[in-house]
């Protein structure tokens, strides 16, 4: 049995809500009675292995790792924006849980911007803090994956590009 798919073994990809991750292995299983082939994937910077049907691909949101260049200019919107002060922690929470589950580097940086100007004025609450952290995360896998660095080194450049714009303004 088949399955056309747009990846393959070896491919850098981004899996919303669990970040960066390599595919290692196609496999066929037989799980409560129907057999699937399943993308093996391994997220080094969550320590996890997911299994997903390849079938379920096309509405997962799964992509490819961005270059490092398209990544640079995602972080260059640290730079710009405000915060909507018309807004209430749940919608803000909500908003940005909406762009975490998209998988997008841009959203995902969104997060982190939007999330650190509220920082900047008032402590965040500890679902923020959580979503923060998660945003910082899931870019930093997609870094390391990128550019081949270690996770240290995505961890130093994203604080690099964040404290660069604090300085900035």
């Amino acid at each position: 049995m088949e399955v056309d798919h747009l990846f393959e073994i070896g491919d850098k990809i981004v899996y919303p809500m669990h970040g960066a991750g390599v595919i290692n292995a196609i496999e066929e299983k037989e799980i409560l009675g129907k057999t699937q082939q399943y993308f093996i994937m391994a997220f080094p910077v969550k320590k996890l292995q997911l299994m997903i049907p390849i079938a379920k691909m096309d509405k997962s949101g799964m992509r490819l790792v961005l270059n490092m260049t398209a990544i640079e200019k995602v972080m260059d919107m640290f730079q710009q924006g405000e915060i909507d002060r018309s807004l209430t922690y749940k919608q803000r929470y909500k908003i940005n849980t909406d762009k975490m589950k998209t998988g997008m580097t841009r959203d995902g940086a969104e997060v982190i911007r939007d999330l650190m100007l509220v920082k900047k004025e008032k402590a965040l609450n500890s679902n923020e803090k959580t979503m923060l952290r998660d945003a910082m995360q899931f870019l930093v896998s997609e870094l390391k994956l990128s550019n081949s660095m270690t996770e240290p080194q995505a961890a130093d450049l994203l604080h690099d590009r964040l404290n660069w714009e604090k300085n900035a303004g």
